[in-house]
């Protein structure tokens, strides 16, 4: 077995296998022993004729099985397939011309998007990410500040009885233990939401570390995908590592609150990701690939540690069929099914930010012609 200090995870980046392979089954199936005829609804319902690839984004990964599955029920002759690979593996998929779409938590820069062919990014949702940790003799919560969290990831920070911890956690029991760090490997949006917000708040991070979809860590342990890292941190007691919501309630591992600029400390939940997005409603008007990090403090109850999610699409397709399936598609997952995204963990996106949404979209064509 390894040493803890040089393990890596491999193997599925995906946390969802059972969902997602779902979505790979024919939207068309025969049932065995029923004949031609009988009326079933999978004998009854066309076969796909049109068949769309997608990858990226872990963090997006449980609501896009929804739009899906939900896509697919009205439009039953549209088979998508995404795989949950990490937003940096989805991008360069699709920049190798392997996928349709892609999905990251990251939107390119002015400068990455000169390396890529001509595409559109959509924003089509929003949501937390956790910083959970394994301190089971905590009663309550853990919470960290943002000179705490940078103090942790900097390595400048490096026992859970620091007094800078102590400070934020009055009253609270802390172990006499060492803190692990655990990051990312892959190319992760995730992370890129993290250390975006790292930068923000800690000059030093942003001179030692920056931030994007993979950065230099000053100190931690690797590990691969979100499965990686929710493994290792169950597994060993003093770590701290970083999830997106859903991941992170559906295995029941504690997150801590994070003090945002108005002085609270506040929960991730998705109400507190859709006030950090509304807080920046102005800057994404201007620009939808603006970070949503660390609001300034009018938005008292925000969770500073949040993203936005989004599709990129390339502009032209010579296919006009399956360009109009993914631009229906998404227009359909920033349509009024936002109103599911919630109970799903993620926020939803106001109707300003929607409505960029589809400005955007109209600029997809196929065979030089805009669609219809």
């Amino acid at each position: 077995m390894a040493a803890i200090g040089d393990l890596q995870y491999a193997g599925r980046a995906s946390p969802w296998p059972v969902a997602v392979a779902s979505l790979m089954i024919a939207a068309s199936v025969i049932l065995p022993g029923c004949k031609s005829g009988e009326g079933s609804a999978a004998s009854s319902s066309p076969p796909p004729t049109v068949a769309i690839g997608a990858a990226g984004s872990t963090f997006v990964a449980p609501i896009m099985a929804h739009w899906i599955e939900g896509y697919r029920a009205a439009h039953p002759t549209v088979q998508i397939n995404y795989r949950p690979i990490g937003s940096g593996a989805g991008i360069e998929e699709l920049k190798k011309g392997l996928t349709e779409f892609a999905a990251s938590d990251a939107p390119l820069g002015d400068v990455e998007l000169q390396a890529m062919p001509p595409l559109i990014q959509v924003p089509v949702t929003a949501g937390p990410v956790c910083l959970i940790y394994n301190l089971p003799q905590l009663d309550r919560p853990l919470r960290l500040s943002a000179k705490v969290l940078a103090g942790i990831y900097l390595g400048d920070i490096i026992s859970w009885q620091d007094a800078a911890i102590a400070k934020d956690n009055p009253g609270l029991r802390l172990p006499r233990a060492a803190i692990i760090v655990v990051h990312r490997t892959d190319g992760s949006g995730t992370t890129s939401i993290l250390t975006e917000y790292l930068s923000k708040v800690s000059g030093e991070w942003s001179r030692k570390a920056g931030h994007g979809l993979s950065v230099s860590w000053p100190v931690g342990l690797g590990a691969a995908g979100s499965k990686g890292v929710l493994d290792f941190v169950k597994q060993a007691t003093g770590t701290v590592g970083y999830l997106e919501l859903n991941y992170a309630k559906e295995n029941g591992v504690p997150c801590a609150a994070i003090q945002n600029e108005a002085g609270e400390f506040v929960s991730p939940t998705p109400a507190a990701a859709g006030a950090a997005v509304e807080a920046f409603r102005e800057a994404l008007a201007k620009d939808v690939r603006n970070p949503i990090v660390d609001p300034d403090p009018s938005a008292k109850n925000s969770y500073p540690v949040s993203g936005l999610s989004f599709v990129l699409i390339p502009k032209e397709r010579p296919d006009e069929e399956t360009q109009r399936a993914i631009r229906d598609f998404v227009a359909y997952a920033i349509s009024t099914v936002q109103e599911i995204t919630e109970g799903l963990s993620y926020a939803k996106l106001p109707e300003s930010v929607r409505e960029q949404g589809r400005q955007i979209l109209g600029q997809l064509s196929a065979k030089g012609q805009p669609l219809r």
